[in-house]
């Protein structure tokens, strides 16, 4: 007799409406919506503005909700990513109830749970129908070409805005910034880290000649676009992203090569990319002058900005190291005021190791640092095997280390534009563990 794998208690709240016959017609269609859904909040990320982008996350929560309800529970366990996130999502709800204004870090964890919601229904549709990982990656290039084209067309238009993110006490002052739909060149650099490698994956991964030169031609205006950012941290997550997708491809390919092939070719490759990222930063003159700002310490306004939040952020983890001020910038807003030097206003703490300290303490910090270590571990697993979504995680993978390069520097994740994908990467990573 063959039993019946036990559910995890967790989601014994599921299936609830399963069996009835609302319940059987509308179950073939939950992939199908899903998937629409998604597609179209990854195409308007960087397009909609904050109340359509809230409407389409508040809607995914919604339908995974529905889904959930109407199917019947999995048996699987729940895995060790979404283990991470729900320690984090305790402390959440620890640093809410212990928040020294629980309103307000209340307003942060509901914006934690409508991600949460996005995440989950990726996860499920990937679950269910991994197929649909390639139309959501073509929703997301496609909103990222048109915002290469919009952030492009602003070089050759009216420099009166673009003149507006030259700061004249900067080492770099004069410099033209584009920021395209985003209004931001930070955001529209830290929306570009994840998908410039998701491209990459496409250009590999689709067959046809025209998705791939879609592909090619979103990598491609999208790298063109980060440079002309000229954001710093945008740049190093760049760099880092690619860096490690080609790494990791090297690894992989290399298996079908001649033994001194597969020995050599690895460090001549990573040798020769280095060189030639030092003979631009030495030879093309604005590449030169920001990364010069880099070293200019508190001579640069931007560096001495950022080094007096992080000092202020520091006081507040030192007054709340267990669980922090609660999540999200409303609390943040209310608390900093109170640790800030005076003229050095901030909305965040402008570090994402910093700000998740800050909202959820050293625990929060921890878990985040555990759920990274976990989703590196489960996407190298993937360098040599050949499952649907084996070379997606390798992207996933470099996307996310881009990520966290740029977090160090920058709390750029936490809008919506930038949270988003790194969910679909999340996702993407959890959904492999259904393949083994």
């Amino acid at each position: 007799m063959v039993s019946t794998p036990a559910i995890p208690w967790l989601l014994r709240w599921q299936g609830l409406w399963h069996g009835g016959a609302k319940s059987s017609r509308l179950a073939p269609l939950l992939p199908q919506l899903a998937g629409g859904l998604l597609v179209a909040l990854l195409l308007l990320l960087p397009l909609a503005d904050r109340g359509g982008l809230g409407l389409l996350i508040s809607a995914c929560s919604v339908l995974w909700l529905v889904w959930c309800l109407s199917a019947p529970p999995s048996s699987k366990p729940l895995g060790a990513l979404n283990g991470w996130l729900l320690v984090y999502l305790a402390l959440a709800l620890l640093a809410t109830g212990f928040s020294p204004v629980p309103a307000a870090a209340a307003k942060g964890l509901f914006k934690l749970l409508s991600y949460l919601g996005v995440y989950a229904l990726m996860r499920r549709l990937l679950d269910e129908a991994p197929r649909w990982w390639d139309r959501l990656l073509a929703g997301l290039l496609l909103g990222e070409l048109i915002t290469a084209v919009i952030g492009l067309r602003q070089l050759y238009g009216d420099t009166t805005e673009l003149a507006r993110w030259a700061d004249p006490n900067s080492v770099a002052d004069g410099t033209q910034r584009i920021y395209s739909s985003l209004e931001n060149p930070n955001l529209l650099a830290g929306y570009l880290i994840p998908i410039l490698p998701l491209a990459l994956v496409a250009l590999l991964r689709w067959r046809s000649p025209w998705l791939r030169l879609f592909a090619l031609t979103s990598f491609l205006l999208g790298a063109v676009a980060m440079l002309f950012t000229y954001s710093r941290g945008g740049w190093i997550g760049m760099v880092l992203a690619l860096a490690v997708l080609g790494l990791l491809l090297l690894l992989r390919f290399s298996r079908l090569l001649a033994a001194p092939l597969k020995r050599w070719l690895p460090p001549l490759v990573i040798a020769f990319v280095v060189l030639a990222l030092v003979v631009a930063a030495v030879k093309v003159e604005p590449l030169r002058v920001r990364l010069m700002s880099m070293a200019a310490g508190r001579e640069d306004s931007s560096n001495n900005f950022r080094i007096n939040v992080w000092l202020a952020a520091i006081e507040m983890i030192q007054d709340r190291p267990w669980l922090g001020i609660g999540p999200g910038n409303t609390i943040f807003n209310l608390i900093y005021p109170l640790y800030q030097q005076p003229r050095f206003t901030a909305l965040s703490a402008y570090s994402v190791p910093l700000e998740l300290a800050v909202e959820t303490g050293i625990p929060g910090l921890l878990a985040v640092f555990g759920l990274l270590i976990t989703s590196l571990k489960i996407g190298f697993s993937q360098i040599y095997r050949d499952l649907f979504l084996s070379l997606p995680c390798l992207g996933a993978i470099a996307a996310l280390v881009g990520l966290a390069g740029h977090g160090f520097v920058d709390t750029i994740f936490f809008r919506p534009e930038v949270q988003i994908s790194g969910w679909f990467v999340l996702a993407t990573l959890g959904a492999k563990q259904t393949d083994d």
